[in-house]
This record gives structure tokens, sequence and C-alpha cells, in this order.
């Protein structure tokens, strides 16, 4: 009998206390975490960008980068913290670069075929570079934008995103020019296999790219441009604002690797160059990049050009009034379509002549590959600090057919230690 009460008081104790555990538990000051409802995670998913007219402008979807309300823009804000919330994880807290914010934007010329090319692009360049500073992107086509292609391109920049249609005159044969003369040349090229010779489209390509992408109304409201294509990569860490560097330092155009053009694809190019020259003496800038374009002061051209698919330029510039006469004199010579006269060739001759030499820049921290050649800086610690995964064999800079050297040498800068045994 004594045995069983003593059970039951103990019980009794038991039961009181756990209790009082409870109410200690439910009573207390430290907040319980709150499941959110589904309207919260319905308004937290990204908008479908759908019935957007060329020249829409899209802000990144809400689960990229969580901005509080009330806070200032980036571009007057000195330094912000974001959060980026993972699905499988807790949120990342990541530092945004501080300072001043440029007037600059990323821009790519691509079509809705593109997409899944220039997504490998877009993620090499934020995880690279604009992860910390969350640039602006201009997407430019000569048909509409389709919804995938913007909610994906969207979905992965850290930046707005604009989406913009090409005017029909800027991707098209102007008056002057006689089609049927063109399509014979096309014949002729394609027989003779020269690369893209028979291509209207590249023709036309080029054409938008040498003369009219900085007047896209899109383009309008920047300064600067880093134009970027399908499957590039970059195999360093950018861990400073390129746009500020270039504008603290008086740069005006920018390249990472340069080579010779294809002879066939611009015999008489130089010829309208020096008709432009010619008749705007106006133009030509004193202690220019002449040494860079020719081998005899200018009565011709050595076929060096700047490769543009990587640029990083003033977009004031290429608005000037010389730059403009510079484009007209030779659309007018028509040899976009007679002949095959690439972008490159026309951006890096008019920086030769228009701009002094020292405000042309060689990134040689942004190692950068596009098919078929690569960048990839000289001087393994240089590598090491940048955090960069290329192979230095593959370093294109200081092989016979790349005009690297001849920037050096016009620059006076000394060669990085090791070139030499990156030559062929």
């Amino acid at each position: 009998m004594a045995a069983g009460s003593a059970r039951i008081v103990r019980y009794i104790l038991f039961a009181f206390f756990g209790i009082m555990v409870l109410y200690f538990m439910s009573s207390s000051s430290i907040p319980r975490p709150q499941l959110p409802t589904t309207s919260d995670l319905k308004g937290n998913l990204g908008k479908t960008h759908t019935g957007h007219s060329a020249g829409d402008v899209q802000a990144p979807p809400p689960l990229s980068v969580e901005k509080v309300a009330g806070a200032p823009d980036a571009a007057s804000a000195p330094a912000l913290t974001s959060s980026k919330q993972s699905n499988d994880g807790p949120a990342e807290t990541v530092a945004e670069a501080s300072g001043e914010r440029m007037n600059a934007t990323f821009v790519t010329l691509a079509r809705n075929s593109d997409l899944w090319e220039i997504v490998k692009s877009i993620r090499q360049v934020e995880d690279r570079f604009n992860r910390k500073f969350h640039y602006d992107w201009v997407f430019l086509n000569d048909k509409p934008f389709d919804t995938t292609f913007k909610n994906v391109t969207t979905s992965l920049i850290s930046g707005k995103t604009h989406y913009g249609l090409i005017p029909e005159e800027h991707w098209s044969f102007p008056e002057h020019i006689d089609t049927d003369k063109a399509r014979r040349v096309r014949e002729d090229m394609a027989q003779r296999k020269i690369i893209y010779g028979d291509s209207i489209s590249y023709r036309h390509m080029c054409r938008f790219e040498s003369g009219f992408f900085f007047q896209h109304p899109l383009m309008q409201q920047f300064e600067w441009y880093w134009r970027v294509e399908p499957s590039i990569e970059l195999y360093c860490d950018i861990d400073y604002d390129t746009f500020k560097y270039m504008r603290d330092r008086n740069k005006k155009y920018s390249f990472v690797l340069s080579l010779y053009e294809y002879v066939e694809t611009i015999p008489t190019l130089w010829d309208s160059v020096k008709t432009f020259r010619d008749n705007h003496p106006e133009h030509i800038a004193k202690d220019n990049g002449m040494q860079f374009l020719s081998d005899d002061g200018g009565e011709t051209y050595n076929h060096c050009h700047f490769w543009s698919n990587f640029e990083i330029g003033n977009l004031n510039w290429l608005r000037s009034q010389a730059y403009t006469d510079y484009f007209n004199q030779l659309d007018k010579d028509g040899g976009f379509f007679y002949e095959r006269w690439g972008d490159a060739p026309i951006h890096s001759i008019a920086a030769g002549l228009l701009l002094k030499k020292d405000e042309i820049h060689f990134f040689n921290d942004i190692a950068y590959y596009h098919v078929p050649f690569t960048h990839c800086p000289t001087g393994e610690q240089y590598r090491l600090d940048r955090k960069c995964h290329c192979n230095p064999k593959d370093n294109f800079d200081w092989k016979g057919y790349s005009c690297t050297s001849r920037f050096f040498d016009m620059n006076k800068i000394e060669k990085p230690a090791g070139y030499k045994d990156q030559q062929d």
C-alpha cells in the first residue's frame, strides 16, 4: 500500500514538472520561426515576362536579390549588402562592391536561338565580375525576343535587363548598294571558301556593330559598354570596376586579343580609310596608334586589329562627329556588301587614328576565350592571385599571328617575364 502511494506521488510530481516546463517554453521571449504562407510563396515567384514590346526593361527576379523597401538605388548607394536566397539552404550574405557606380551596361547582339549559348557567357560574366557590381545588360535582336529568352536571361543577371529590336534600316541593304553586284560578290567568295563570304546576315551584323549599336534608343542612356558574345569564357576573377578604371585613366577603347584580319575580306578598306583621312585631317589624333596599324606610316595597312567580340569602350566617342564621319565614309563606299568588311578592323582603325595611343587599353587581367583564341595572363603568381583557371600554354598573345606585341612595342610597355616561352 505504501509502495503504491509512493508511485502515485512520483507520477504527480513528474506531471507537475512537465507542465511547468511547457509553461516556461510557451512564455519565453525567444521568437519562434514563422513558416511562410502560400500567398507569401506566390508573391516571391518571378513574374512571367509576357507581352513585352521591343525596348522593354526587366528588373532581376525577386528571388535573385532581395532589396529592402526604401533603400537607396544602387547608383547612389556607396555600399550595399543584399541577401541571396537559395532553394536548398539558408540565405547567403553577399557583400556588394562599394563606391561610385558608372553609367554603363553590357551589350549583346543575339537571336532567340542563341539562348543556351549566351547563358553560358552570362554565367561567366556574373560569376567573375557582375555579381559584385550589378550592371545592366542590353540585348539587341533583328527579331523580337521571345518570352523564354527574356525569362531565362533576366533570371541570371544581377542588374536590370533591356530587350530591344533593331530598326530595319540598320539591318538591311542601304539604298546606294547595288544588290546584284553584292550577290555576285557573295557567290564568288563562296566559291573561294572565304569564311562568312556568302552570308548576308553576317554583313548586316558587321555593319550594325560598326555604325549603329551605340545609336539604339536603349543604348542612349549609357556612357560605357562591355560587349559580350555567346559561348565566351572568363578565366579570372575581376575584383575592380573596369568601367571606372577606364574613366579614371582616360581610356576610350580596350581589348584582350588582337590578330591579323583575313586579307581577302578587306582588299579596299584602307583605300576608304585614306579617303576619310584626306577629307578630315581635323579628326586624326596627335600621337595616335598608326604604328599598330601600319608599317610604313599609313601608306598601307598591315591588317592588325583588336578582336571586337570583347570590347569595353566609351559610347560618347563612338557617337562623336569624328567617328560618325569615319563610318559614313566607309558605309558610302559599300565595302560591307561589295567585300566583307568586319567590325573588328573598322573599330580598330578608328581607335588607331581617332584616339591617342594611350587612350587604348590592354586588359591583361581579363583572361578570355572566344573560339578559337585564348588570352591567359602571362605569369604564374599573377594567375594564382586572380584565381584563374586558364592553361597558359593556350595563351595567344605572343604567337606569330597575334598583334599584341606590336601594341606593347608602340607604347614602350615591357613584356611580362616568361612571354618568350609562349611564343611559337
